[in-house]
Protein backbone atom coordinates (compact mmCIF):
# COMPACT_ATOMS: atom_id res chain seq x y z
CA UNK A 1 0.00 0.00 0.00
CA UNK A 2 3.18 2.35 1.05
CA UNK A 3 4.60 1.65 -2.05
CA UNK A 4 1.14 2.32 -4.57
CA UNK A 5 0.99 5.48 -2.74
CA UNK A 6 4.48 6.49 -3.38
CA UNK A 7 4.11 5.97 -6.72
CA UNK A 8 0.85 7.81 -7.10
CA UNK A 9 3.03 10.68 -5.17
CA UNK A 10 6.18 10.44 -7.48
CA UNK A 11 4.90 9.59 -10.80
CA UNK A 12 4.70 13.29 -11.79
CA UNK A 13 8.81 12.89 -11.53
CA UNK A 14 9.79 9.62 -12.47
CA UNK A 15 7.69 10.34 -16.26
CA UNK A 16 9.31 13.45 -17.05
CA UNK A 17 12.75 11.64 -15.69
CA UNK A 18 12.04 8.57 -17.78
CA UNK A 19 11.08 10.82 -20.99
CA UNK A 20 14.54 12.62 -19.95
CA UNK A 21 16.95 9.60 -19.19
CA UNK A 22 15.55 8.11 -22.83
CA UNK A 23 16.68 10.81 -24.89
CA UNK A 24 20.06 11.46 -23.08
CA UNK A 25 21.48 7.74 -23.15
CA UNK A 26 19.56 6.89 -26.56
CA UNK A 27 17.99 3.99 -24.40
CA UNK A 28 15.01 2.61 -22.83
CA UNK A 29 14.81 5.04 -20.06
CA UNK A 30 14.30 2.41 -17.53
CA UNK A 31 17.70 0.72 -16.79
CA UNK A 32 16.42 -3.33 -15.58
CA UNK A 33 19.39 -5.37 -14.28
CA UNK A 34 19.15 -9.06 -12.57
CA UNK A 35 19.78 -8.91 -8.57
CA UNK A 36 19.76 -11.02 -6.09
CA UNK A 37 16.41 -11.35 -4.21
CA UNK A 38 15.22 -13.12 -0.70
CA UNK A 39 16.69 -16.42 -0.60
CA UNK A 40 19.08 -16.07 -3.53
CA UNK A 41 15.96 -15.57 -5.89
CA UNK A 42 17.12 -12.98 -9.10
CA UNK A 43 14.90 -10.75 -9.85
CA UNK A 44 14.74 -7.69 -12.90
CA UNK A 45 15.29 -4.62 -10.83
CA UNK A 46 13.80 -1.14 -12.49
CA UNK A 47 15.93 1.70 -12.28
CA UNK A 48 16.10 4.70 -14.53
CA UNK A 49 19.10 4.80 -17.15
CA UNK A 50 21.73 7.04 -16.19
CA UNK A 51 24.72 5.72 -17.70
CA UNK A 52 25.71 5.59 -21.39
CA UNK A 53 26.89 2.34 -22.35
CA UNK A 54 30.55 1.77 -23.91
CA UNK A 55 31.94 -1.41 -24.22
CA UNK A 56 35.00 -0.76 -23.11
CA UNK A 57 33.65 -1.07 -19.70
CA UNK A 58 32.89 -4.62 -18.05
CA UNK A 59 33.11 -3.47 -14.66
CA UNK A 60 29.52 -3.49 -12.71
CA UNK A 61 31.76 -1.28 -9.96
CA UNK A 62 30.77 2.54 -10.81
CA UNK A 63 32.74 5.24 -9.32
CA UNK A 64 31.88 9.46 -9.24
CA UNK A 65 34.14 10.08 -12.61
CA UNK A 66 32.81 7.14 -14.38
CA UNK A 67 32.91 8.39 -18.08
CA UNK A 68 29.86 6.55 -18.99
CA UNK A 69 26.97 8.71 -16.34
CA UNK A 70 25.51 11.16 -18.65
CA UNK A 71 24.95 15.21 -17.39
CA UNK A 72 21.35 13.79 -16.51
CA UNK A 73 22.18 11.11 -14.64
CA UNK A 74 24.52 11.86 -12.91
CA UNK A 75 21.68 14.33 -11.24
CA UNK A 76 19.24 11.35 -11.06
CA UNK A 77 22.14 9.98 -8.75
CA UNK A 78 23.08 12.75 -6.49
CA UNK A 79 18.89 13.62 -5.95
CA UNK A 80 18.37 9.79 -5.78
CA UNK A 81 15.48 10.25 -8.34
CA UNK A 82 17.09 6.95 -10.60
CA UNK A 83 15.77 4.71 -7.87
CA UNK A 84 12.13 5.82 -7.11
CA UNK A 85 10.84 3.02 -9.71
CA UNK A 86 12.17 0.46 -7.54
CA UNK A 87 8.75 1.54 -5.49
CA UNK A 88 7.40 -0.64 -8.48
CA UNK A 89 9.71 -3.54 -7.29
CA UNK A 90 8.66 -2.89 -3.26
CA UNK A 91 4.75 -3.02 -5.13
CA UNK A 92 5.59 -6.71 -6.86
CA UNK A 93 6.88 -8.20 -3.42
CA UNK A 94 10.36 -8.43 -4.83
CA UNK A 95 11.74 -5.40 -2.39
CA UNK A 96 11.47 -3.62 0.52
CA UNK A 97 11.83 0.20 1.28
CA UNK A 98 14.63 -1.08 4.48
CA UNK A 99 17.10 -3.64 3.70
CA UNK A 100 20.35 -4.93 1.85
CA UNK A 101 20.60 -3.33 -1.70
CA UNK A 102 20.05 -5.82 -4.38
CA UNK A 103 23.94 -6.99 -5.65
CA UNK A 104 24.44 -8.40 -9.07
CA UNK A 105 25.00 -11.72 -8.90
CA UNK A 106 28.09 -12.82 -7.82
CA UNK A 107 28.38 -11.34 -4.71
CA UNK A 108 25.12 -11.75 -1.65
CA UNK A 109 24.37 -15.17 -4.06
CA UNK A 110 28.21 -16.51 -3.27
CA UNK A 111 28.42 -15.83 0.94
CA UNK A 112 29.03 -18.61 3.08
CA UNK A 113 28.54 -20.03 6.51
CA UNK A 114 26.74 -17.61 8.51
CA UNK A 115 27.04 -14.45 6.22
CA UNK A 116 24.15 -16.56 4.22
CA UNK A 117 21.07 -15.32 6.71
CA UNK A 118 21.37 -11.95 4.69
CA UNK A 119 19.53 -13.43 2.02
CA UNK A 120 16.40 -14.09 4.71
CA UNK A 121 15.85 -10.34 4.25
CA UNK A 122 14.13 -8.63 1.16
CA UNK A 123 16.78 -6.07 -0.35
CA UNK A 124 15.94 -2.71 0.41
CA UNK A 125 15.49 0.92 -1.28
CA UNK A 126 17.65 2.04 1.84
CA UNK A 127 19.23 0.21 4.66
CA UNK A 128 22.58 1.12 7.36
CA UNK A 129 24.86 -0.05 4.56
CA UNK A 130 23.47 2.07 1.84
CA UNK A 131 23.59 5.14 3.82
CA UNK A 132 26.89 4.64 5.72
CA UNK A 133 28.27 3.89 1.85
CA UNK A 134 25.91 6.78 0.62
CA UNK A 135 29.31 8.27 -1.07
CA UNK A 136 30.81 4.77 -2.00
CA UNK A 137 30.98 6.34 -5.95
CA UNK A 138 33.09 9.11 -4.59
CA UNK A 139 35.40 7.07 -2.40
CA UNK A 140 36.26 4.84 -5.27
CA UNK A 141 36.90 6.98 -7.28
CA UNK A 142 40.19 8.22 -4.88
CA UNK A 143 41.72 4.66 -4.94
CA UNK A 144 43.75 2.79 -7.86
CA UNK A 145 41.84 -0.32 -8.00
CA UNK A 146 38.05 0.31 -7.60
CA UNK A 147 37.17 -3.42 -8.09
CA UNK A 148 39.97 -4.56 -5.74
CA UNK A 149 38.22 -2.01 -2.99
CA UNK A 150 34.87 -2.59 -3.40
CA UNK A 151 35.40 -6.56 -3.08
CA UNK A 152 37.84 -6.51 -0.30
CA UNK A 153 37.08 -3.60 1.75
CA UNK A 154 33.14 -2.15 1.32
CA UNK A 155 31.40 -5.30 0.62
CA UNK A 156 32.72 -7.24 3.54
CA UNK A 157 31.73 -4.21 5.27
CA UNK A 158 28.71 -4.10 4.19
CA UNK A 159 27.77 -7.80 5.00
CA UNK A 160 28.99 -7.04 8.18
CA UNK A 161 26.53 -3.94 9.25
CA UNK A 162 23.39 -6.18 6.88
CA UNK A 163 24.14 -8.67 9.48
CA UNK A 164 24.01 -6.82 12.38
CA UNK A 165 20.65 -5.29 11.12
CA UNK A 166 19.18 -8.51 10.70
CA UNK A 167 20.02 -9.12 14.48
CA UNK A 168 18.88 -6.05 15.73
CA UNK A 169 15.90 -5.31 13.57
CA UNK A 170 12.97 -2.10 14.80
CA UNK A 171 10.29 -0.84 13.17
CA UNK A 172 11.34 2.32 14.88
CA UNK A 173 14.85 1.57 13.26
CA UNK A 174 13.26 0.89 9.81
CA UNK A 175 11.17 4.41 10.14
CA UNK A 176 15.07 6.00 11.07
CA UNK A 177 16.52 5.40 8.48
CA UNK A 178 14.08 6.29 5.65
CA UNK A 179 13.81 9.80 7.46
CA UNK A 180 18.31 9.72 7.05
CA UNK A 181 17.34 8.98 3.74
CA UNK A 182 14.57 11.29 2.12
CA UNK A 183 15.72 14.05 5.21
CA UNK A 184 19.18 13.92 5.64
CA UNK A 185 19.36 17.41 6.91
CA UNK A 186 17.06 17.58 8.82
CA UNK A 187 17.90 14.49 10.72
CA UNK A 188 21.31 15.25 11.21
CA UNK A 189 20.31 18.39 13.11
CA UNK A 190 18.37 16.30 15.28
CA UNK A 191 20.78 13.51 16.12
CA UNK A 192 19.23 10.76 14.45
CA UNK A 193 21.84 9.69 12.15
CA UNK A 194 24.01 9.46 15.39
CA UNK A 195 21.69 7.00 17.33
CA UNK A 196 21.57 5.02 14.31
CA UNK A 197 25.63 4.75 13.93
CA UNK A 198 25.45 6.53 10.81
CA UNK A 199 27.21 9.64 11.07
Amino acid sequence: MVAFVGLAATWWIILPAFIIAAIDTRKNGFFIQVRIGRRGRPFQVIKLRTMREMLSFTTCVTTSQDPRITRWGNFFRKTKIDELPQLINVLFGQMSFVGPRPDVPGYADRLQGNDRRILELYPGITGPATLKFRNEETLLAQVPDPQSYNDEIIFPEKVRLNLAYLEYWSFWKDIGYILVTIMPGLVRKAGIDRKLDLA
